[in-house]
């Protein structure tokens, strides 16, 4: 290669580099916007996992409430509804 075609060379080295950096500062504030929208998904997928679980907790409280009311006998009332029950009657029969 002869000296003019290395010079030929310069001007487009010359341009690649503001280039190479605006393309470096575009792929980095593309990876910050990545981040941030990832950032409030999780934030968002955490509020509503803490809601879920209050709810649930709640729940068990109520729970906890009617199995541990005095007046709430869960026991003799399975066993009245044991005696409660009755045989069904047999079906008509249709043989002819």
């Amino acid at each position: 290669m002869s000296t003019a075609e290395i010079g030929a060379f310069i001007p487009i080295v010359a341009m690649c580099i503001p280039i190479s950096a605006i393309w470096a500062k575009h792929r980095q504030k593309i990876a910050e916007i990545q981040i941030s929208a990832a950032t409030t998904l999780s934030a968002e997928k955490a509020a509503q996992y803490a809601q879920h679980t209050a709810e649930l907790e709640a729940r068990v409280r109520v729970l906890e409430r009617i199995v541990t009311d005095g007046g709430y006998d869960l026991s003799s009332q399975i066993e009245a509804l044991r005696h409660e029950e009755r045989p069904l009657p047999p079906l008509p029969r249709t043989d002819h």
